[in-house]
């Protein structure tokens, strides 16, 4: 059960709204006791404000709290114009019960082995993307070219959601590499060189009355002890 409590029963320090241009609203914070408690330490206050899980720092790109989707950025993610080493994308489970990426992020599986279970078994897991195919982003891409001199046939790739690489690591799913685009429904038609590879998550946070809080001229946080809620009016 959540309880609001009003300020000064709780302590909490004084909370930035904006980093690096990117405003920072209820649930995120990035000072001690800011936002909501399960959102902490998500965010760094930093040069590029990155946004912290167990495989890396992705740089935030945006958060529009109406439509609740932040837009993250992988620096080391290969893309149509670099081809970066292998890596998996992690995020700690109980964090991804409330943040996730969006189920329009897709998720590219490249150079797959042909004993890849995402093609035998597990099939069903890959799906059709605008009209899109394995050989148009080997032709397209000058990053993911290389597969396909290295190969006599064009390699297998599957386009899939974020259920898959969260249960099945890339070693297990015998594919070398991934890269991730979102807005899928606008890129019929669109080759891949003009795709946009960042990750749109999406998230969740209970209506504990902070959002009307901040409308009103407060600030929601937490006891950094208890992790109970609070509010403090501003003057």
């Amino acid at each position: 059960m959540l309880t609001l409590l009003p300020f000064p029963a709780l302590t909490f320090s004084l909370c930035r709204t904006s980093c690096n241009n990117i405003p920072i609203n209820y649930p995120f914070g990035v000072d001690d006791g800011c936002g909501a408690p399960q959102y902490c330490k998500m965010l760094n206050c930093s040069t590029n404000l990155p946004f912290i899980t167990p495989s890396g720092t992705y740089k935030v790109q945006g958060i529009d709290y109406n439509k609740k989707t932040p837009i993250i950025y992988n620096p080391s993610m290969s893309t149509c114009s670099i081809l970066q080493p292998h890596h998996d994308f992690v995020m700690l489970e109980i964090k991804s019960i409330i943040i996730h990426p969006a189920p329009d992020t897709v998720f590219t599986l490249l150079n797959c082995s042909r004993d890849s279970s995402v093609l035998n078994h597990y099939r069903s897991l890959c799906f059709n993307f605008s009209g899109h195919s394995c050989d148009e982003l080997y032709r397209s891409c000058t990053s993911f070219r290389l597969f396909h001199l290295l190969s006599n046939n064009t390699p297998p790739c599957c386009f899939t959601g974020y259920d898959t690489v969260k249960y099945m690591s890339m070693n297990i799913l015998d594919c070398t590499h991934y890269t991730t685009v979102y807005n899928t429904d606008g890129l019929h038609g669109v080759a891949p060189l003009d795709w946009i590879y960042e990750i749109k998550l999406s998230y969740s946070v209970p209506d504990t009355g902070c959002d009307r809080c901040g409308r009103s001229g407060g600030t929601c946080g937490f006891d950094v002890e208890t992790e109970g809620m609070g509010i403090r009016m501003d003057p």
